[in-house]
């Protein structure tokens, strides 16, 4: 390839590293900026509201929240290793993940949503009768106040870190981040008011039976709806490497709604039906378990085109193959083909390595901005290196990471 061919290649690494954010670090105290202000406000008094919630009940009910806190945290952390490892793209800063997932836990949850539920249902009430409040007042008006809620923490991360939030894809990970947060809190809450249900005895036990409920039907609850939800107010404002469809941002954002306001109502929807409650459940589990898929793979692409920009002068250079390339900016059937291709356990257990160290390669790049760092560097030998079959360097040999 023409030394011309290839400065082409890197302008458009280099274009795609600007227009990614990939590479970026995220700052959180921003004193002149009013987002940072209205954020903080805003989760700090979430944190006094659940801290003031959980205190007042500790002496009576202290081993259901200890149990509810250790599994729902553990059941976070799976999710949260889950949500990271589906964005091997231009990944978010651990810092703004942070942000987004105590929004969620604390501003979205007992500083607007709990509020704005409670004011709304009243509202029902008044107008339509307390029965009619009961049943339908969940279902129409947590799919608003809390998604409202949860999209208005990523229009704040949008002011704090504009370069970093700039696809549709990017709404859909900080968007399930923020869900993550506000499901977690959420269900404490839950797991606490059952287990006040026989006036604390047994309370370890009645707390049980809604903490196995909830993480059962976690995987289609907040963090999927704001994942949803978030995507599609991106495409809605449109970003700068995220060209504005309002069409697809509205839609999406009212199915996220209203699967969330499904959800909410079928006590309503199904009159006493136990056997129908269960079909309803499972059929808007797997609803929106497809909804998400689709919104991946729609909003997914951008990400790709991206990395194969960053890593095309990497082929060029002899650095990556061809066939890596495409493995490595693929779906989830290329990368698989890729590993099944090699021959005998040993070789397919390489190419897994190989990819894995091509990601790396990758995230230096971006965050060199393309240039030849020693860490991009050694990023390149460890790929060849791995190719090669051949032994790791000594440690001194290694830049700090």
């Amino acid at each position: 390839m023409t030394t011309p061919q290839l400065d082409d290649l890197d302008a458009d690494r280099v274009a795609a590293i600007d227009n990614s954010g990939w590479g970026r670090s995220f700052t959180f105290f921003q004193p002149r900026n009013l987002a940072f202000w209205a954020y903080l406000m805003l989760v700090v008094t979430g944190l006094f509201s659940f801290a003031s919630m959980l205190a007042g009940q500790y002496a009576a009910y202290r081993q259901a929240i200890v149990v509810a806190l250790v599994l729902f945290a553990v059941y976070g952390a799976i999710f949260w290793w889950f949500t990271h490892h589906i964005d091997r793209y231009a990944r978010q800063p651990a810092a703004l993940v942070v942000v987004a997932f105590l929004w969620g836990g604390l501003a979205a949850t007992w500083t607007m949503a709990a509020h704005a539920n409670d004011a709304v249902r009243a509202l029902y009430a008044k107008a339509f009768g307390q029965a009619w409040a009961l049943d339908w007042g969940a279902g129409l008006a947590a799919p608003f106040d809390e998604e409202i809620a949860k999209g208005v923490g990523l229009l704040l991360l949008i002011s704090l870190a504009p370069r970093l939030v700039r696809t549709a894809f990017d709404g859909f990970i900080l968007g399930a981040f923020i869900g993550l947060g506000f499901q977690i809190v959420e269900d404490v809450a839950y797991a606490l008011g059952s287990a006040g249900s026989q006036f604390g005895a047994s309370q370890v036990e009645s707390a049980m039976s809604t903490v196995w409920m909830r993480m059962a039907t976690g995987v289609s609850a907040h963090i999927l709806y704001s994942a949803v939800f978030c995507a599609g107010l991106v495409y809605l404002l449109g970003r700068p490497a995220e060209p504005r469809k309002a069409g697809r941002g509205l839609a999406l954002m009212a199915t996220a709604m209203l699967l969330h306001g499904v959800w909410d109502s079928m006590g309503a929807l199904v009159r006493g039906h136990t056997a129908l409650l269960f079909v309803l459940m499972f059929a808007v589990i797997v609803i929106a378990l497809v909804v998400a898929i689709k919104v991946f793979a729609m909003t997914v692409p951008a990400e790709r085109q991206f990395l194969r920009a960053i890593m095309a002068p990497e082929v060029a250079r002899g650095v990556l193959t061809a066939t890596e390339l495409e493995a490595m900016c693929g779906d989830r059937k290329a990368r698989k083909a890729f590993r099944k291709a090699g021959v005998g356990r040993q070789e397919r257990t390489r190419a897994v390595h190989v990819l894995d160290a091509a990601d790396e390669l990758a995230d230096e790049l971006a965050a060199a901005r393309g240039a030849d760092t020693d860490r991009v560097a050694f990023a390149r030998s460890e790929l060849a290196r791995i190719r090669d079959g051949a032994p790791p360097p000594s440690r001194d040999a290694a830049p700090t990471m």
